[in-house]
């Protein structure tokens, strides 16, 4: 190898070109192949290893509770009543495109967290931006943003996601503040991104709990009119996904 050339390659970032490179050198009768078959197979590598580092940031960025959590892992069991036709759908990530909002519901323990985190995870594979968050961390952030004066730049983070995944929606009722701030966030992304609510509480006790007044009808009318439900009936523990 000429090690010029990998000194090179190190300096450039080409991580992959250089491993392919390395690899060429290693494998036997690499000299059947023509110089644009071996350049072609260092580009590919290169191509292919950028795109894993995107995912990792990605999903590094997420901050997802299960980083791990995946389509494949989820466990149909049937007192569960999954929708497998409908998770299948969305794991195509269209309804990330679309704007539509995804609600799952389920008692603690559920697996509610897990199936949106494998979610979130197929919307990095497809290498979107995702944001994790529960309800109480999304509303403490605004409230700081506010008293320190970067409370726009905060709602345009939480605004350009292409996936924002909010997690124990509701957990709590929402005060008049906390309604505020709701309202911000889903009339910024209503229409343009895609949403997933977890919460414990079924979509019929939502306007009680976000206060029952004008705001709650605003932001309902935000979260409900474009939207598809997943609900996930038992107990199990969240180690069975």
């Amino acid at each position: 190898m000429n090690k010029d050339t990998i000194e090179k390659l190190t300096q450039l970032r080409l991580p992959g070109m250089l491993r392919a490179y390395q690899e060429q050198y290693k494998t036997d009768n690499i000299e059947d192949l023509t110089f644009e078959q071996r350049l072609t197979l260092m580009v590919d590598a290169e191509i292919d290893s950028r795109h894993n580092h995107t995912i990792e940031r990605l999903i590094r960025n997420a901050q997802m509770s299960d980083k791990k959590a995946s389509i494949e892992g989820i466990k149909y069991y049937a007192d569960r009543q999954l929708n497998k036709d409908l998770i299948d759908e969305l794991s195509s990530n269209q309804y990330i495109e679309r704007g539509v909002t995804i609600h799952i519901i389920g008692a603690t323990g559920s697996g509610k967290t897990y199936l949106a985190c494998a979610l979130g995870n197929a919307a990095c594979l497809a290498e979107k931006k995702v944001m994790y968050t529960r309800l109480p961390d999304l509303l403490t952030d605004l409230a700081l943003g506010r008293e320190q004066g970067n409370y726009k730049n905060i709602l345009k983070r939480y605004e350009k996601v292409d996936l924002l995944i909010i997690d124990e929606w509701l957990l709590i009722p929402a005060n008049d503040i906390a309604q505020q701030h709701i309202l911000e966030i889903v009339e910024r992304r209503y229409g343009k991104k895609g949403t997933i609510f977890c919460s414990q509480f079924t979509t019929d006790s939502w306007h009680q709990r976000l206060g029952g007044g004008a705001l709650a009808d605003a932001i309902l009318d935000r979260i409900l009119s474009k939207s598809k439900t997943i609900q996930i009936h038992g107990n199990r523990s969240m180690r069975n996904r």
